[in-house]
């Protein structure tokens, strides 16, 4: 299960992001964007699974998982849009399938509304779409990420062991726990979680959501019905916002849908994501 490389490196505006691909090339292309503070590892089932039918490509955003993390760098959603647009342009992809999970699908959403990112079809998975969005730990991080930087390694490691856990409604395979947490330690790592949390504002959510009827291209949303980070009301909301949009609610999963059904999640992309019979 921890097998999981990107062997690609794109030079973005916010830093070097590692990429790859799945599938043959030609292939219907689908993009996967994820969540903080995750990476593409969340993807990984689904991207093998969609791969039988179309060219999958996934990344991680600058400052997460194995993509640059440094000091200063901007992992602002406004940075991620840009660099997903800049990345579209990279792969040659003019109007692929994108499905995004958590602060991948404001990215997406900003990337196709402020900076002209066309898709053929959007799924949004649990998205930060929304105002309001954050957990309580998530806003207490941020108003105080210079201190919790500085917490010994032992203690950071187990707030952020203790923070991912809480996405999974039935609890997440050790091994992947391991996985997901392993990015965020170190001295690098340490810096990068706090500075990806200091750094999410909701203004940038804000400043789309009141374009969200401008969509007009089919898009589902996924939703988990446990998701205790972000209910499934919002995903109701922003179905009902983007024209034709249709709500997908996935029974026990919580906010990490990839893992905790994988499945299920997955059956409902391949109903709703076309490619060749």
């Amino acid at each position: 299960m921890s097998e999981w490389q990107l062997s690609e490196t794109f030079h973005s505006t916010s830093g070097d992001v590692r990429w790859g691909s799945l599938g043959h090339p030609g292939q219907n292309p689908v993009v996967l964007l994820h969540g903080t503070p995750f990476s593409s590892y969340v993807w990984r089932a689904v991207a093998r699974a969609l791969a039988r039918h179309h060219q999958v490509f996934v990344w991680d955003m600058p400052g997460y998982g194995a993509s640059e993390k440094s000091a200063d760098q901007d992992v602002s959603l406004a940075a991620q849009g840009r660099v997903f647009t800049e990345l579209l342009a990279h792969w040659g992809l003019e109007e692929p399938l994108v499905v995004a999970h958590d602060f991948g699908g404001a990215v997406s959403l900003r990337a196709h509304l402020l900076h002209g990112a066309r898709y053929r079809a959007l799924a949004l998975v649990d998205p930060v779409a929304l105002a309001p969005w954050g957990t309580p730990f998530f806003r207490l991080v941020g108003e105080h990420s210079e201190v919790l930087e500085q917490l010994p390694p032992a203690l950071h490691h187990a707030l952020v062991r203790e923070y991912i856990s809480s996405a999974s409604s039935p609890g997440l395979h050790p091994v992947v726990l391991d996985r997901l947490i392993q990015p965020w330690l170190g001295d690098l790592g340490q810096a990068a979680f706090y500075r990806q949390i200091a750094q999410a504002d909701q203004f940038h959510t804000d400043e789309v959501q009141d374009r969200y009827g401008e969509i007009g291209f089919p898009t589902l949303v996924c939703w988990g019905q446990d998701d205790t980070w972000l209910p499934i009301e919002k995903g109701r909301e922003l179905a009902a916002r983007i024209p034709g949009a249709r709500l997908e609610p996935i029974a026990g999963a919580g906010h990490l849908v990839q893992e905790d059904a994988p499945a299920e999640l997955t059956a409902a992309l391949m109903a709703f994501l076309p490619y060749p019979h």
